[in-house]
């Protein structure tokens, strides 16, 4: 009785849902192709709440039992394709596979997989929603949606129509739905598969981890230490690349244990939406009334911004060039899910490493997606072999594409090996990275390659006291009065932004650099400055996070200078007695230099 009324309350869902009118057109699209199939596969979309109010037992179902619950809708979908005769070529209710599509999860936390918990469950066979950001995928491969056997004894009744049938299941191996050890229930004789009807789908593999493992990429020591992992998401049919690698994502799925090679626990996705950041109300009281002090002037509230910012890592008013460079380069930051190409990255010539790893390494910290580049692990996108025994081939993120809609911090540019700034160069240049796939190493007939856009912006610096200069035995060249002998002069010209912080230089002034350091010695966590105290940490970042949410118009004055700017370049570029000595890079990043401080005082 309880069944009939769950079927009941299904069949009354659909119907209300608009559920029942696509299962129709569905049908109709199988019956005109005219060919029988093992297995009839359809979605089914389903919100909780809707039927937890239509009715308790089913919505219960759905949530705690989903494997019972498509039964149910099974059942009621195959009368139904009976009663209207929506299929001709369907005979038995096992060749109907129902996937129930789930719009969300109640928002309680026992619906809800920590990443960072341990032990994870994974034995309830239940919907659990997780968040994370992928990290690595493999390619596409196929699996066994579903397949006919057949009783291998011609006079058992079995030997022939659609009475085994399997369907894949979540956790399910594909030696669990397709083996040669199946055995009939009426004669024992061994089963075989009947080929030409198996049904194939696409599957991928995508790994995620929490976002809070970006803590461990920002060199902050105040940071607690926690426990993350990586989590398996297998993305089946309709799902397959609807993620990218850096995105962040909520997933709605089964959490299985696959045991493969080694054990490791992963999830069915049953449905996946991208993570949208929660855009900030506004800024600070002591922001805004600088504002207001400063409102005469559209210079003075950025000028003021870069004299007092990150004042806990240098003294005020050092530095002020780099530090407002850096603050357009993180108002450039955008929403890791939306396409983006205004990136501004930022190459430091300096002697004082120290100071310049630290201001850096702060002001990466402000945004959500600062990554500081591991020496130990690679800028780029790698290929290896996936661990869940598949058979495809896995793509790790690196740290370019981890950094999506963020800074990717790479240190010191002189502590790369030279193919690695070759292909740092090629990305600067390009805004993509491109990954090929050997086919003969991975076992496949043909090779491949995937291209990924690079979207963040690269901060590195060069130390020009690198005991490595002693053996540069080239030419010097020169930028301006900027000696950039250590690295390729083409390398730095990809680079937005070209910074002098030498000792000779009026940004690197000596005695107040001295004086913080001594102050920080003897008072290491103290806020030495009045400007510390008034425009916290916490301050900067509500301010740049609200400058990235605005939407931006350049005044028509606005317009006609940079206009005027790229007119006058061209003639200097082609003038052949008069012109520039510069190269059209540099020329063409001085106009982005523009750009990027036009839209950070506009934004601000």
């Amino acid at each position: 009785m309880e069944t009939l009324q769950m079927k009941e309350a299904a069949l009354v869902y659909l119907d209300r849902s608009g559920g029942l009118q696509k299962f129709i057109d569905d049908c109709k699209s199988y019956n005109d192709s005219k060919q029988s199939y093992a297995v009839y596969r359809f979605s089914i979309l389903i919100d909780p709440c809707d039927v937890v109010e239509l009715d308790a037992d089913l919505g219960n179902h759905i949530l705690h039992h989903p494997l019972k619950a498509a039964r149910v809708f099974q059942s009621v979908c195959f009368v139904a394709v009976k009663t209207l005769s929506l299929i001709g070529q369907l005979q038995t209710e096992t060749q109907i596979n129902i996937v129930l599509k789930l719009t969300h999860l109640p928002a309680l936390p026992s619906y809800t997989l920590d990443l960072c918990e341990f032990p994870l469950n994974y034995a309830s066979q239940r919907f659990y929603m997780m968040q994370g950001i992928v990290i690595a995928m493999t390619t596409i491969t196929k699996y066994t949606q579903g397949a006919r056997f057949l009783c291998s004894d011609g006079v058992c009744p079995l030997s022939k129509g659609f009475q085994y049938v399997r369907v894949h299941v979540p956790g399910a191996t594909e030696s669990a739905t397709v083996r040669n050890d199946f055995l009939c229930s009426l004669c024992s004789s061994s089963l075989q598969e009947d080929r030409k009807f198996r049904v194939l789908g696409d599957k991928q593999i995508v790994e995620i981890i929490t976002t809070k493992m970006f803590h461990a990429f920002q060199g902050d020591s105040k940071n607690q230490p926690f426990r993350f992992q990586s989590l398996g998401i297998f993305l089946r049919d309709e799902l397959v690349n609807k993620m990218k690698i850096g995105n962040e994502y909520k997933i709605i799925g089964i959490p299985v244990c696959v045991k493969t090679s080694q054990t490791a626990l992963c999830v069915e996705a049953n449905n996946i939406t991208p993570h949208t950041a929660k855009v900030p109300l506004g800024i600070s009281d002591n922001f805004r009334r600088l504002l207001s002090l400063t409102s005469s002037s559209c210079w003075k509230f950025t000028a003021m911004l870069a004299n007092v910012f990150a004042s806990q890592i240098v003294a005020p008013g050092t530095y002020n060039l780099l530090k407002l460079c850096l603050l357009m380069s993180l108002v450039q930051t955008r929403d890791c899910n939306r396409e983006r190409e205004d990136c501004l990255d930022i190459l430091v010539i300096t002697s004082d490493t120290l100071l310049v790893d630290r201001l850096l390494n702060f002001s990466m910290n402000l945004v959500s997606r600062g990554i500081r580049h591991p020496v130990c692990t690679e800028v780029f996108p790698t290929v290896s072999r996936n661990k869940y025994g598949t058979g495809a081939v896995s793509i790790q993120a690196g740290s370019a594409l981890l950094a999506k809609g963020g800074i990717c911090f790479i240190g010191d540019l002189t502590s790369h090996k030279k193919d690695k700034l070759e292909q740092l160069q090629s990305a600067l240049e390009s805004r993509s990275v491109t990954v090929f796939i050997p086919g003969k190493k991975f076992g496949d007939d043909f090779d491949q390659q995937m291209t990924f856009p690079i979207q963040c912006s690269f901060w590195s610096f060069v130390d020009m006291d690198s005991s490595s200069r002693r053996n540069v035995q080239k030419t010097s060249t020169l930028i301006g009065q900027m000696d950039c002998s250590l690295i390729p002069a083409n390398l730095a010209e990809a680079f937005g932004l070209l910074i002098n912080c030498s000792e000779a230089s009026p940004c690197h002034p000596l005695l107040p650099t001295v004086q913080h350091t001594l102050k920080k010695a003897v008072e290491p966590e103290g806020l030495l400055y009045l400007a510390s105290k008034q425009f916290t940490t916490e301050d900067f970042e509500k301010l740049l996070a609200f400058a990235k949410s605005l939407n931006m118009e350049f005044s028509l004055e606005a317009e006609r200078m940079i206009h005027g700017y790229y007119l006058a370049s061209r003639r200097i570029r082609t003038d052949s007695i008069h012109g520039s000595k510069l190269s059209a890079s540099a020329l063409k990043y001085l106009g982005h230099s523009i750009l990027c401080c036009s839209q950070c005082i506009i934004s601000i």
